[in-house]
């Protein structure tokens, strides 16, 4: 079974690392686009509502994207790569509010949708494309996280991204204990940032290595 680049299921030329990460990239500058010029918000004056923005324009390019490149193809058709994408997208929402509260992320419910709608942008930049491509193989997932080896270009795109935003939300948070005062450390304008940002410097650091990696291959050959 091909792809829509053209290449066997779970293999990804750097053509399809260019155009997946092109699209998850277009779909977050497209976001904060609508937000400022058709609704006149953003982050800081209207943080659920560009939480959720975000999640709803990035969420078809994650899963439909992502599950082009699913593992045992044979065995496992595209949509249902999508509703396994869809069940570790909600899972891993559920286990990223989890962490994030027990972290110090406040609660109550000035703060109820918004941390509902960043866990699920989180889930969606980390957990969702691992869930399309591997399932429930823990090996694969293992693999990618727990021992952050990736094996190959698809590899590379799942897991630097996930990490980049992981380690974007960390290095975000540290300005919120601050004693500024200034609207943008609000509960979780600067982690969103910190994670986005984090999230595409990962993408185009897998897209140079998805790079050498085939450049390698082809020399091996």
């Amino acid at each position: 079974m091909m792809n829509a680049m053209g290449n066997p299921c779970n293999e990804a030329s750097l053509l399809g690392a260019v155009c997946l990460h092109g699209l998850c990239g277009l779909g977050l500058a497209s976001s904060f686009l609508s937000a400022h010029r058709i609704f006149s918000v953003n982050l800081v004056s209207h943080t659920d509502f560009t939480l959720l923005l975000l999640w709803v324009i990035q969420c078809p390019v994650v899963l439909f994207g992502y599950s082009f490149y699913r593992t045992n193809a044979k065995s496992c058709s595209y949509m249902k790569a999508v509703g396994r994408g869809v069940l570790g997208h909600v899972a891993g929402a559920l286990l990223v509010a989890t962490v994030a509260v027990s972290l110090g992320a406040p609660v109550g419910t000035k703060y109820l949708w918004r941390t509902t709608y960043w866990s699920l942008l989180m889930s969606l930049l980390t957990f969702a494309p691992a869930a399309a491509i591997f399932g429930s193989s823990w090996v694969d997932w293992q693999r990618v996280f727990a021992n952050t080896r990736p094996a190959g270009p698809v590899d590379y795109m799942v897991c630097l991204p996930a990490h980049g935003a992981v380690l974007g939300a960390w290095f975000g948070a540290w300005p919120m204990p601050l004693d500024w005062e200034r609207p943008w450390q609000e509960w979780p304008v600067c982690v969103t940032y910190g994670a986005i940002i984090g999230y595409t410097l990962g993408m185009i650091s897998s897209i140079i290595l998805v790079f050498f990696s085939r450049t390698h291959h082809i020399k091996k050959e």
